[in-house]
């Protein structure tokens, strides 16, 4: 059975989750200071792109255990961007915590028996 970073994994979709949230939450709120401000809406929903996105590396880095370090790459990126936005903090912190055990996760040696007497 292949061994996968499962702990990276959930932080990362966790975060990714909140980002979303996060992010679909100020592109309401900027789309109601839209009416003073034209395209708060498009800039503050960027953040959501960014939760779909994380939470699609967190899935990849799950199911493609010898590209997390790629996807924890982006991942940690995202999280950080997303400390940005204030109701994308948790998630950003999530993300880049998931991110680097992404990116430090190695899966163990496999056992090796010892050689046998000539």
């Amino acid at each position: 059975m292949e061994e996968k970073p499962t702990a990276a994994f959930v932080l990362s979709l966790i975060g990714g989750i909140f980002v979303l949230l996060g992010g679909i939450w100020l592109a309401i709120v900027g789309a109601i200071i839209a009416i003073f401000t034209a395209g708060a809406g498009a800039i503050l929903g960027i953040f959501a792109i960014f939760g779909i996105i994380i939470i699609i590396g967190s899935i990849m880095m799950y199911s493609q255990p010898t590209s997390a370090k790629t996807w924890g790459i982006v991942v940690l990126i995202l999280g950080i961007i997303s400390l940005i936005g204030i109701l994308t903090t948790l998630g950003g912190i999530l993300s880049i915590i998931g991110g680097i055990l992404a990116m430090v996760w190695k899966p163990s040696a496999p056992a090796t028996s010892p050689p046998l007497p000539p």
